[in-house]
């Protein structure tokens, strides 16, 4: 258990059966009356943001989320079989637990599997990953001036806004949080 006055960005708390993080919080002592706790809480699962008042000291359940290091083997049908590193045990994760992050997987790639009790509730990716353009349109000559962007196709079906200057075959790193062109490798 904890208190609100110790809420911090990043806390996880069970709350009504789902777990949320805290985002942002604000400690408030009015005037008048006693001092509150207003906070933006994240559903982990769902992505869901509320917000939620608590009075200053009102006890909360902390949610332990365990993160295990997992390598990425391959797709079979919906699921996608990941390798514990540290006991080499296979386990397939289906689409919807992976969420958006399947779009950047590689085989062989290490990424985090959160989980709560035994229950798999997310995945952690590196902040970026290098990946191969196989299919951007051709640059229009002259078009550089206003630096803006064209749509590449990577290596692993993703859709990333690139720089005219970049071709078919080239490997780029991608922001994985935000779907981000960041530079060339």
């Amino acid at each position: 258990m904890t208190t609100s006055n110790d809420f911090k960005t990043g806390l996880t708390i069970l709350m009504d059966g789902n777990i949320f993080q805290v985002i942002d919080f604000l400690h408030v002592k009015p005037g008048k009356g006693s001092a509150f706790v207003r906070s933006k809480l994240k559903n982990v699962e769902t992505g869901q943001v509320l917000e939620k008042t608590f009075r200053a000291g009102e006890k909360v359940e902390q949610a332990i989320l365990d993160r295990d290091d997992m390598q990425y083997l391959f797709k079979d049908g919906d699921s996608y079989m990941m390798m514990n590193l540290q006991n080499y045990e296979q386990l397939p994760i289906s689409e919807t637990q992976m969420g958006d992050a399947a779009k950047y997987l590689k085989e062989e790639m290490t990424i985090n599997i959160v989980s709560h009790e035994g229950r798999i509730i997310g995945v952690d990716l590196p902040p970026h990953v290098e990946l191969e353009v196989v299919d951007t349109p051709p640059s229009e000559k002259g078009n550089t001036a206003s630096g803006g962007t064209k749509p590449a196709t990577l290596e692993t079906g993703a859709v990333v806004q690139v720089p005219f200057f970049v071709e078919k075959g080239t490997k780029i790193r991608v922001d994985t949080r935000t779907n981000d062109y960041l530079d060339r490798v």
